[in-house]
């Protein structure tokens, strides 16, 4: 089955399915002949289970356990179900931070905001958390892959352009005819250019990260 097909069949944009597996929660096989990715019945039911759990918003290494196995579906869903209960009293906690601020009057310039981050110090020492600002950003790992494997390819290519021209002027009897040389010499130039070009793509598609599942499912 084709991409075309599963993002059909399943309701999964193309981005995210690409996205599953790069996260390696998807490992499609490749057919030898074309190298194109081929769609199995049990990767369309992965990915259907894939797209149940993270419309509950379960994280992404919360689903690589139970899909590998090393966590049952029970232990997951009360891993999460405490994490929802967390973020509830988090929420809760807000909304009455914010019912409070909102029976102050005047401006924003005219709140207290030493007095007022005081009290929410306060009420964060008795354990009721505000905020969580607690996130995982693996978007700069991936950069820097995206950047150090386009680097590498293209002082390859620049390596090799610079041997083909200190070959022409160490021997210049021996050197191909200039037209042969141009290309010889373009050849690798323009892999360097797709190179960049492959390289901005991939860089723009790891800033939009996975499409948001309550919009794009």
């Amino acid at each position: 089955m084709k991409i075309n097909q599963v993002e059909t069949a399943v309701g999964i944009t193309k981005k995210n399915i690409r996205f599953y597996e790069e996260e390696g929660l998807l490992r499609p096989r490749r057919n030898a002949a074309n190298g194109y990715r081929e769609y199995s019945d049990e990767d369309v039911a992965r990915l259907r289970r894939i797209k149940l759990l993270r419309k509950l918003d379960v994280p992404l290494a919360e689903i690589r356990e139970m899909l590998d196995g090393s966590v049952s579906l029970s232990e997951g869903m009360r891993r999460h179900a405490d994490e929802l209960e967390q973020r509830q009293n988090v929420l809760a906690a807000s909304m009455e931070f914010c019912a409070m601020l909102q029976q102050t009057p005047g401006m924003l310039d005219a709140l207290d905001a030493e007095e007022t981050l005081r009290r929410l110090t306060e009420q964060e020492e008795q354990g009721v958390h505000v905020v969580n600002v607690e996130k995982t950003d693996r978007k700069a790992e991936r950069y820097q892959g995206a950047v150090i494997g386009a680097a590498l390819f293209i002082a390859l290519m620049l390596f090799l352009v610079g041997l083909m021209v200190w070959a022409c002027l160490t021997d210049p009897a021996g050197a191909p005819p200039p037209a042969i040389m141009a290309f010889l010499i373009g050849l690798p130039i323009a892999c360097i250019i797709g190179v960049m070009v492959v390289l901005v793509d991939r860089i723009k598609q790891i800033g939009k990260g996975e499409e948001d599942a309550y919009r794009h499912y």
